[in-house]
């Protein structure tokens, strides 16, 4: 007599490797603990048990799976980081359905080439305020901790996908790029549940700690946090964005939702620790700082360590193609005269290896390479752009027959007497403003679009607080009319997030060379500390 076949594989993925799966089991082990606690003012503090997020993502998880949309199809979610918005992503990730986050302050146009780039089936919003231009092919939906409303249906299609794998795509992250549009990096659940794993085992926090957030949802950053809190079974805290420049309400913010751990770029500590760094050292039960995405000034480290000197500083070095890749203590006591920090070495299941220009490694101290990553969370490919993926997943250069590839960072280090990385440079135009991760080259396309413009130079300054701030050069054609910096400024933030609108804006004639015929950005910088004012700069 013939058996039956399962209606599923006999040999299903196994739950571990997908993303909600790993992030959600304290539904069941602690349900009653909190999982989101969000600041709400006026002494208001909202907490979502891990019980409540859970019933949450399965309410979501329902809704979507009636608009008929196939694994793999891509969601937008417009949405600051929320109770609500987390579990919209963990539901699109029970369903295999990619999500895509954009904040609700990016400007219409580069939501729409991100549409465009990735032909969603679904665009939610956690705001009353509508999208405008969204093409009519697209579902369009708003959620909040109350449900999801469907506001125009998916039109009807054929599911071709069964089983959500590992393999599977559980998100995309769009960062600035060098051809001038977006660049979407493409992660599987498989690589971020390997990169979770990874981190965890560092013992950042524990059940009992509320991390808080204070990157925006569509920054790696922040998906680093929900899985630094939400995988070792404690609490994801967001910090309103509007807050963090008034280091009064930070701190507020951190006391009122009894924040231990505090996530973010070293600069949110900047106002507090030149303003409020008695308040800061009141908040004794903040244990720990992990902080990512540009160099921490080191007199600036040492006021944090002094005011918090119980606390476990951590520096955490990577890419949003891996979501980062090491995790390092800073020394208790700070050195007197460091030269820099170490990003030590890759977090367990991962190698970090120094190549020279030859392909070879480099195994002795002080000899600056290039930073090639060996991990399991490395990153599918650019979205739609195989040529740049080709760049960055390259073969092993120790093993290149063996079909392995590596990622091929562009981040320049040399090693220490104990064999530890020191990150001292890019090995092309990419920068950090504030954290946020920005190519010059997508910067000069937007001002190369203005009528009139010949040329155009983004570079990054260093104003007198130390912070990096974005600058750029203007050359105008030969006979067309004077254009101001203002105009420049607002053609900018039509189209760019408001990290990328350069601070500083200057036309000139006509932009200073090198011998070798690039423009000669330190003839630039030197020239902006020279001109402190003006707009019309000749050279």
């Amino acid at each position: 007599m013939a058996t039956a076949h399962p209606a599923h594989p006999a040999h299903p993925e196994p739950p571990a490797s997908l993303l909600h799966d790993f992030l959600l089991a304290a539904v069941t082990t602690t349900p009653d603990r909190p999982a989101v606690v969000e600041f709400a003012g006026n002494d208001d503090v909202r907490t979502t048990s891990y019980r409540q997020l859970g019933l949450l993502v399965t309410d979501f998880a329902r809704t979507l799976e009636g608009l008929g949309l196939d694994i793999g199809d891509r969601v937008i979610l417009e949405s600051d980081t929320s109770a609500a918005a987390i579990a919209m992503f963990l539901a699109c990730s029970t369903r295999g359905l990619a999500f895509v986050p954009v904040s609700p302050e990016a400007p219409d146009h580069r939501v729409r080439k991100i549409v465009e780039t990735t032909e969603p089936a679904l665009y939610l919003r956690a705001s009353d305020q509508p999208r405008t231009g969204l093409p009519e092919r697209i579902a369009l939906g708003r959620f909040d901790a109350h449900g999801l409303t469907v506001e125009r249906p998916a039109p009807p299609r054929t599911r071709l996908r069964r089983e959500v794998t590992g393999t599977d795509t559980a998100y995309i992250i769009f960062t600035s790029g060098t051809t001038g549009r977006p660049k979407g990096v493409v992660m599987s659940h498989r690589a971020v549940v390997s990169f979770y794993r990874g981190m965890l085992s560092h013992g950042i926090v524990g059940p009992e700690d509320r991390v808080a957030t204070t990157s925006p949802l569509q920054f790696d950053f922040s998906l680093l946090d929900i899985g630094l809190a939400l995988g070792s079974g404690a609490a994801v805290v967001p910090v309103p964005r509007t807050l963090l420049r008034w280091p009064r309400r930070f701190l507020r913010v951190l006391r009122d939702t009894g924040a231990t751990q505090v996530d973010g770029v070293p600069s949110i500590w900047r106002h507090t620790l030149r303003h409020l760094p008695e308040q800061l050292a009141e908040l004794a039960g903040l244990r720990g700082v992990l902080f990512c995405g540009e160099d921490f000034p080191l007199p600036e480290l040492r006021q944090l360590r002094q005011a918090l000197p119980e606390a476990r500083l951590v520096n955490c070095y990577g890419a949003t193609e891996s979501m980062a890749c090491s995790f390092t203590d800073v020394p208790a006591p700070l050195a007197d005269d460091p030269h820099r920090l170490s990003i030590g070495f890759a977090h367990p299941g991962a190698e970090m290896l120094l190549i020279d220009e030859d392909g070879r490694a480099i195994t002795e101290p002080n000899v600056i390479g290039e930073i090639y990553l060996r991990s399991p969370a490395l990153f599918t490919g650019y979205w739609d752009d195989p040529d740049a993926t080709a760049r960055a997943l390259v073969p092993d250069p120790l093993v290149p027959r063996s079909g392995q590839r590596v990622l091929r960072t562009g981040d320049l280090a040399y090693r220490g007497a104990r064999g530890e990385l020191y990150f001292c440079g890019r090995t092309d135009s990419q920068v950090q403003i504030r954290g946020n991760r920005v190519e010059l080259g997508e910067v000069e396309r937007r001002l190369l679009e203005f009528p009139g413009v010949a040329a155009a130079a983004a570079l990054t300054l260093e104003r007198p607080d130390g912070e990096r701030e974005l600058g750029a050069y203007v050359a105008l054609e030969r006979g067309e009319v004077e254009v101001t910096e203002g105009e420049l400024t607002a053609f900018c933030v039509e189209a760019l997030p408001s990290y990328m609108v350069p601070q500083k804006l200057r036309v000139v004639g006509e932009l200073p060379v090198t011998e070798h015929g690039k423009v000669d950005r330190r003839a630039l910088a030197a020239l902006s500390a020279d001109n402190a004012g003006g707009s019309q700069v000749r050279l």
